[in-house]
């Protein structure tokens, strides 16, 4: 989800306290309808012995008789087996997939220069190993986030309306993880990370259908498609740009190379200031040529990266993708997005449109509000999605209606932050790819790369 510059410096949210994953997904094992099964079994066995006995002449023998035929033709259920593979869409539970919780590790990479010490130093691999529950919690995020996007990429078609492309990802997400988000609460223990962002041609980021829309993707369409996904408030961020027809093959290559540019040369002690610089180098050295006439690919100057947090999508820090000043440095520790935005217009963009996205601010001040329905969605935000960002759709899907002068409310009175759409000049065309990192202390994790990008 993108961060627009300048960065507000705010504290990023500490969250609330985590619930054990020890709970997400379970599945009966049927061991227990197994064991009664032979219960039945040994039950009739009984029977037939106790009729044979206890009868007298015929009767006796034919009561034995059917009861043992009785136990000949009843026929043991076969035991279910568990998936091992995931389904079309996406609806087995991670846990059944990876019942032991051995979740697919990211790419690893290691240190370099003065930091090569960290690959082999006991310390640091000590450290790296105290923390078993928060990459069990971040890989799990990550593989639900690479199989639902992967089923996406080979089924997002022209002619689907964007609620119903959006509506796939988000049931995805919800069944793999195994939190439906109905309930008071489930939406943070694990699940979406923020709105799955739907970006089209010329809108960069933050746009995701509202009720009603009838938006229709079609053939000329270049959309951004930008996923987040949570487990126990470990957020996974992670974009990539889908185009249908080759003549824009240019651009998406132009970002995508950007995109690895900045996971490439990212990394504890590194300043922001000098990713950015390669980043833009990277964009840059790309050009499109559309309809006879040739643009330059540039990096969008007012979209970063960011560091993530607990809880919390955009952190403390910004990641530029043009050279900047910035000697902030990485590091040990820390979770960024790098996501790169390349664009055929003016490489700027501005707010326009209908807002979806909102997300409670960590900062939010204790005000009286004075509107009922403002308190009303406020206390559904509390208890359902906390400071995650969330869209109108999942408060409609909780079935609240008339929110929306409440939420507007709180809005303007700095409890809750809009993120509108971000656009650049209307008939350029934008792309984005993105990926999520763990600066450990011992090695950098690219938790999110994947076969497809």
């Amino acid at each position: 989800m993108a961060a627009q510059a300048p960065p507000t410096g705010e504290p990023a949210a500490e969250g609330s306290s985590a619930k054990s994953t020890a709970a997400i997904g379970k599945s009966t094992n049927g061991d227990a309808a197994d064991d009664s099964e032979g219960s039945e079994d040994e039950a009739d066995e009984a029977t037939g012995v106790n009729g044979g006995a206890g009868g007298s002449g015929a009767g006796g023998e034919g009561a034995a008789a059917a009861a043992k035929k009785k136990k000949k033709n009843k026929k043991k259920k076969k035991k279910s087996a568990k998936p091992t593979k995931q389904s079309d869409p996406p609806r087995v539970l991670m846990s059944n997939l990876f019942p032991a919780g051995d979740y697919p590790k990211g790419e690893e990479v290691p240190y370099i220069n003065d930091n090569a010490y960290r690959t082999t130093d006991e310390e640091k691999r000590h450290l790296d190993s105290l923390r078993g529950n928060y990459f069990r919690d971040y890989r799990q995020a990550a593989e639900t986030h690479r199989q639902v996007r992967q089923w996406a990429q080979k089924n997002i078609k022209p002619g689907q309306s964007l609620t119903e492309i959006a509506n796939g990802i988000e049931d995805s997400v919800r069944a793999l993880v195994g939190h439906q988000g109905l309930e008071e609460g489930d939406a943070m223990i694990a699940g979406m990370g923020f709105p799955t962002g739907l970006n089209l041609d010329h809108i960069a980021a933050h746009y995701s259908p509202n009720a009603g829309n009838k938006t229709i993707l079609q053939q000329n369409n270049v959309m951004k498609v930008d996923i987040g996904v949570h487990v126990n408030g470990y957020i996974v961020d992670s974009a990539f740009t889908i185009a249908f027809d080759p003549k824009y093959d240019n651009l998406l290559t132009a970002v995508r190379e950007a995109t690895n540019t900045g996971v490439r040369e990212a990394g504890i002690d590194v300043r922001l200031g000098e990713i950015g610089e390669a980043i833009q180098e990277t964009m840059e050295s790309y050009e499109i040529e559309l309809d006879g006439q040739t643009y330059p690919i540039k990096s969008i100057r007012n979209l970063n990266g960011h560091t993530i947090e607990h809880y919390s999508i955009h952190g403390t820090k910004s990641v530029p993708i043009v050279k900047t000043n910035d000697t902030t440095k990485m590091e040990e520790g820390e979770v960024y997005a790098i996501e790169t935005f390349g664009s055929t217009g003016n490489g700027y963009v501005r707010d326009e449109g209908e807002c979806s996205h909102y997300a409670k601010r960590s900062d939010a001040p204790n005000v009286p509000l004075r509107i009922q329905s403002a308190k009303t969605v406020l206390n559904v935000i509390n208890k359902n999605f906390g400071t995650l960002p969330f869209c109108r759709r999942y408060i409609d899907r909780l079935g609240h209606d008339k929110y929306l002068l409440g939420l507007n409310n709180l809005v303007s009175q700095g409890i809750v932050e809009a993120y509108p759409p971000l656009v650049d000049k209307k008939g350029s065309y934008t792309a984005q790819f993105e990926h999520t990192i763990l600066l450990r202390h011992n090695v950098k994790e690219v938790i999110s790369r994947g076969d497809d990008y």
